[in-house]
């Protein structure tokens, strides 16, 4: 017979050798754990039909194992067994070669219990072979004979294979995997819970706009006029019950004027002087409105009153169109290059009612923007921010975000004259809540400048007449309003 021992470090391996050697009729003999692997004991099947057509037809041989020599006192002399004596020793019937398979491997345990190495636990039916415990049985058909209970010789060869369960550390998933599973479980959890809540706060909001017909065209005039969907359910849920759609719309409009921060008049930049700096986009109108404040503080206060620095070294002849402006105001320009120039130009002009400051124009995403804001952190300077009162509300946003607009003195709204609709940059002073400190409406100096109004911006922006490709139908505004669109939107009750 042809048996071989084949070793691996996992079970897995060692049946794949096994199979690779002998083919699919591989039949297992045993196996077991060693310090060098996992072993396995294999033969072929055509090994077992040779023997079962030559073992004797009844009468069993136990001979042949008691001839064995005595078992080896250790695992090294075991492994000295040669091939040829196995092959001597099998030559015996079925049920002989189950009890000679049953003291080999008791005499291996006997073998191996000398040695000091612990043997590891394995899973299955290979764990039971390893251990002794109950050697690999062949199944016997017996049949009944008239004179007494004989074996019967193995009609065909009997297929036996030994199944041996993959290793625990095999077959367990790693904690990487299992820690990515539920962290993707909880992101699509919180997604469905979010998709349901909008769900039924949209048919909540269905049902009472039939109700309220009133609230609903109020909701619908201010998503055309530019306003976000959460400002306008944030206003629009405090509505008078009781009120008309003309008290109504006046509620309306007073809630917003009254929510949105403008200066008081006689505190606009030109009264309270110092240090100005205007920051903003590109082409904005920074030097623009610098030079319509400059001249109108020389209007009041003279020529001497008024100091004017840029930091613009990046756009072509931006100095000279700020020096331009100066000639044509009887004051002197001067330029900075760095934080320790514009110290210098300070303490120089120290004595000046108003000092301003012209930056260049930076995109919102600009990463020059902190190095510019360094260079503006000096005591005394307030930071003013000129944003396009055209521009839509999601750059509105990102421009308060990269310029710091909690840190801000205030805003500036250039080119109201431009602007189709008021609506967002309304939204975006309120939802920020900075100060309007100016309203730039034209390209005249220093005509075009106003203070800050806010009834008249909230009568601008609500008078936005003619149809749009971007206005929203009445039966589209369910999907505009949700719970989840107010969160973090703070509208107080007093000043509601």
């Amino acid at each position: 017979m042809n048996i071989q021992r084949f070793t691996a470090p996992t079970s897995r391996e060692a049946m794949a050798k096994a199979r690779n050697t002998f083919g699919d009729s591989a039949v297992i003999l045993s196996t077991r754990s060693t310090p060098d692997g996992f072993e396995v004991m294999a033969a072929a099947e055509e090994s077992l039909a040779n023997l079962a057509t030559s073992a004797p037809p009844t009468g069993r041989a136990p001979q042949a194992i008691r001839t064995r020599p005595a078992a080896p006192t250790s695992s090294s002399d075991a492994a000295a067994d040669s091939v040829e004596a196995d092959t001597e020793a099998l030559a015996m019937s079925t049920l002989s070669f189950q009890e000679y398979v049953r003291e080999r491997m008791l005499r291996k345990r006997r073998g191996e219990a000398s040695e000091d190495t612990a043997q590891a636990e394995l899973p299955g039916p290979a764990a039971a072979a390893a251990r002794g415990a109950e050697p690999i049985q062949v199944p016997v058909k017996r049949v009944n004979a008239p004179a007494a209970r004989m074996i019967s010789p193995m009609p065909a060869p009997i297929r036996t294979r030994a199944v041996v369960n993959p290793s625990w550390e095999d077959s367990k998933p790693s904690q990487p995997e299992r820690s990515n599973t539920n962290q993707q479980v909880a992101v699509e959890l919180s997604a469905l819970k979010e998709m349901i809540e909008e769900r039924f706060n949209t048919l909540a909001w269905l049902g009472s706009s039939k109700q309220n017909p009133i609230q609903s065209q109020l909701m619908l005039k201010m998503i055309r006029a530019g306003f976000s969907p959460s400002i306008s359910r944030a206003v629009l849920e405090r509505v008078p019950a009781d009120s008309g759609a003309p008290e109504a719309m006046r509620w309306l409009m007073d809630v917003i004027t009254r929510n949105l921060k403008v200066a008081a008049p006689g505190s606009g930049l030109v009264d309270e002087g110092g240090v100005i700096a205007l920051i903003g986009a590109t082409g904005v109108g920074k030097t623009t409105s610098a030079a319509k404040l400059a001249a109108q503080c020389v209007q009041q206060f003279g020529a001497g009153s008024v100091g004017l620095i840029t930091l613009d070294t990046y756009r072509v002849s931006g100095y000279e169109q700020l020096r331009a402006y100066g000639r044509m105001l009887g004051v002197v320009a001067h330029q900075a290059h760095d934080r320790a120039a514009l110290k210098d130009l300070l303490s120089l002009l120290a004595n000046k009612r108003m000092v301003i400051i012209d930056t260049a124009g930076l995109g919102q995403r600009d990463q020059r923007i902190q190095d510019m804001l360094d260079v503006l952190d000096v005591p005394k300077v307030k930071k003013v921010l000129v944003v396009n009162a055209g521009a839509h509300g999601d750059t509105l946003d990102d421009v308060f975000a990269a310029f710091k607009a909690s840190s801000l003195h205030g805003v500036v709204l250039s080119k109201v004259d431009e602007a189709v609709k008021l609506g967002p940059a309304l939204d975006a002073l309120m939802r920020h809540q900075v100060m309007l400190r100016g309203v730039a409406n034209g390209q005249r100096v220093p005509e075009d400048w106003q203070h800050g109004d806010a009834s008249a911006l909230v009568r601008l922006s609500m008078g936005t007449e003619g149809k749009s490709a971007y206005d929203p139908l009445s039966t589209d505004m369910g999907f505009y309003f949700s719970q989840a669109s107010t969160r973090g939107i703070d509208l107080g009750t007093s000043h509601v």
